[in-house]
């Protein structure tokens, strides 16, 4: 395209074609429609994260978790259905409802356990139809009825590695079938449904020999967990690394609460 001409040259009106102006209009025209269909697809998780609605409390999380940024990298858009799977008190859960709209649905589901350890906060969250599009669902991770090919996308945010916590109380945390879990879970999503990973990192090598003691769990491991079930990496972010992290302390506690190094994967299913 023709750089515009400069300031004293544009004034000299009488020496440019009607028709050239035209043509310079519509191709101006057409660079702005082009930029601004990204902005606004990018702008829809900037404004979730800035909705007036959200609580102090969520707001203040949003430093350490760069929800927008994770949701961006997941390509979770309007119209989706999306289980925050394992999602505590529902801070995902409430980004998704904004970014997926009124023509989308959120799953916002945890076990008993899950639903206990957050004090039952999601009830607030969704009380009096406070956001219409968010449906809890309190499951036996065991025999969990979510319908094949049901979902666009699912989040599981700092929660995978209790797929792989083992407890002497089995009152406090229930014996898991981790890999029926994981079938299931990649037999829900569409064929081109995004899965989402954050998690506390452990050491490389580690596997998921820590994730009783540290809550933590090896990326390699996590990542092989779902490529061998047949999705494909198709994006990974270090917005969650924390270098210092020395990745032996557990990871809800302090000194290391809030300052854990976190991997990001999203993932994706194959169609056919």
């Amino acid at each position: 395209m023709t750089a515009p001409d400069p300031p004293e040259k544009r004034n000299m009106g009488a020496t440019l074609s009607g028709i050239r102006s035209f043509a310079l209009g519509l191709a101006l025209a057409g660079v702005s429609l082009l930029a601004s269909g990204p902005t606004r697809a990018a702008d829809i998780y900037a404004a979730a994260v800035q909705h007036p609605g959200r609580t102090a409390d969520d707001q203040k999380r949003d430093a350490l978790d760069h929800p927008a940024e994770i949701l961006r990298l997941g390509g979770i858009k309007p119209g989706m259905r999306v289980a925050d799977f394992m999602a505590g008190d529902g801070y995902y859960s409430e980004l998704l409802s904004y970014v997926v709209g009124p023509k989308g649905h959120v799953l916002l589901i945890n076990n008993t356990s899950f639903d206990r350890w957050a004090g039952n906060a999601w009830q607030g969250r969704i009380a009096h139809n406070r956001l219409p599009n968010v449906e809890h669902q309190t499951v036996d991770l065991n025999h969990m009825e979510l319908a094949d090919g049901s979902l666009d996308a699912i989040l599981i945010i700092k929660a995978y590695h209790d797929l792989y916590w083992v407890d002497s109380d089995k009152s406090n945390w229930p014996t898991v079938d981790t890999p029926a879990v994981l079938d299931k879970l990649v037999k829900t999503l569409k064929p081109g449904g995004t899965l989402v990973i954050v998690d506390h990192s452990s050491k490389p090598g580690a596997g998921n020999t820590v994730a009783s003691s540290l809550h933590r769990i090896d990326e390699a491991y996590a990542l092989h967990d779902f490529e061998s079930r047949g999705l494909k990496l198709v994006a990974k972010s270090d917005a969650l690394r924390i270098a210092d992290d020395p990745r032996t302390q557990v990871s809800y506690k302090e000194p290391i609460l809030g300052k854990t190094d976190r991997f990001v994967l999203v993932l994706r299913k194959q169609a056919g």
